[in-house]
C-alpha cells in the first residue's frame, strides 16, 4: 500500500466511563485509496469513525487509549470542527440531512469552515456529479432516500476533504439506487483523488469499490487484506457476501452446523 494518510493505532473507546466498545483496534487507509471497514452490527463500525471524526464527543464517549494520526499529526480529542478543516469529513449513517432546509443551504452548510470564494464553483461541481439535486429546488426533507444520500455526500465534498468517512452508504436503498451511489463513490475517488474509509453492510459492494479491506468483531480487527483476497476468503464469503463456504455433504452436517471462526 501507499503510504498512509490515516493510522488508528491500538485505540480502545469507552463510552459513558464504563462501556468498552473498541478494544485495541488498528487500521491504515492509504492516500488516494479506498478502504473496507467490515462487519455485523454493534462490531463498533460507526464507533471507528467517530473516534476518527471528533464526534465522540456528543455520545459521552473517548479514547482512552492508542492514537489516531491524520497526515502524520495525532488527531484524537481534537474538536470535530477543527477536525473539519485539516481535511475530514464524515457522512452519517441516516444521511443526517437538514430537512427544513434545501439541498442549496445544505450544500452551503458543508463549507461552513471554508472562507474563500470558491464555494460556487464547487456548487457546480456538485451539480454535476449530481444533476437530480440540482432540479431540486424545496425542501430536502422531501427527497428520496437515494437523493438524500447524494445531497450527504454532495454536502461533504463542499468541506474539500482530503478524507472521506463514510458510513452505510446503502442503506435504505434500493440495489438500482445502491449501485448508482457506489458507482459515485468510485468516481469520486478516481475523479478527485480524494481517500476514502467506508463503512458498509453490505460487503459485496464494499468490497468491489475498494482497494483494501478490514473485518470486525467485538470491537477489534479480526482479519484484513486487499479486497480481492477477503473477496475469495471462505469465511468472509460465508459470513459477509452470502454464499456458504466449503461444500456442505449432508443434512446432518447444517444441522450439527457451528460459526467456525478461523480469524480467532
Amino acid at each position: 500500500m501507499s503510504e498512509a494518510l490515516l493510522q488508528v493505532n491500538n485505540i480502545e473507546v469507552v463510552y459513558n466511563d464504563v462501556i468498552l466498545v473498541l478494544r485495541g483496534l488498528s487500521l491504515e487507509v492509504p492516500k488516494g485509496e479506498i478502504v473496507a471497514l467490515l462487519g455485523a452490527n454493534g462490531a463498533g463500525k460507526s464507533t471507528t469513525l467517530k473516534a476518527i471524526s471528533g464526534l465522540l464527543k456528543t455520545e459521552e464517549g473517548e479514547v482512552t487509549r492508542g492514537e489516531v494520526r491524520f497526515m502524520g499529526e495525532a488527531i484524537h480529542g481534537t474538536d470535530p470542527h477543527l477536525i473539519v478543516r485539516r481535511g475530514i469529513f464524515q457522512v452519517m449513517e441516516g444521511r443526517r440531512i437538514i430537512a427544513d432546509m434545501t439541498c442549496l443551504e445544505n450544500l452551503r452548510l458543508g463549507a461552513f469552515t471554508r472562507s474563500d470564494n470558491e464555494v460556487k464553483r464547487d456548487i457546480d461541481m456538485v451539480y454535476d456529479y449530481f444533476p437530480r439535486l440540482k432540479e431540486r429546488t424545496g425542501l430536502a426533507g422531501y427527497l428520496s432516500g437515494g437523493e438524500q444520500q447524494m445531497l450527504a455526500i454532495g454536502r461533504a465534498l463542499m468541506a474539500r476533504p482530503k478524507l472521506i468517512l463514510m458510513d452505510e452508504p446503502s442503506m435504505g436503498l434500493s440495489p438500482l439506487l445502491v449501485k448508482e451511489v457506489f458507482g459515485i463513490i468510485r468516481k469520486l475517488n478516481r475523479d478527485l483523488g480524494i481517500t476514502i474509509l467506508l463503512v458498509e453492510q453490505n460487503a459485496r459492494m464494499a468490497l468491489s469499490v475498494a482497494s483494501y479491506g478490514y473485518v470486525m468483531e467485538q470491537g477489534k480487527v479480526v482479519l484484513d487484506g486487499t479486497a480481492a483476497s477477503l473477496m475469495d476468503n471462505e469465511d468472509v464469503k460465508e459470513f459477509y457476501l452470502g454464499g456458504h463456504g466449503a461444500d456442505r455433504k449432508s443434512f446432518k452436517d447444517i444441522k450439527s452446523y457451528k460459526r467456525r471462526k478461523r480469524w480467532l
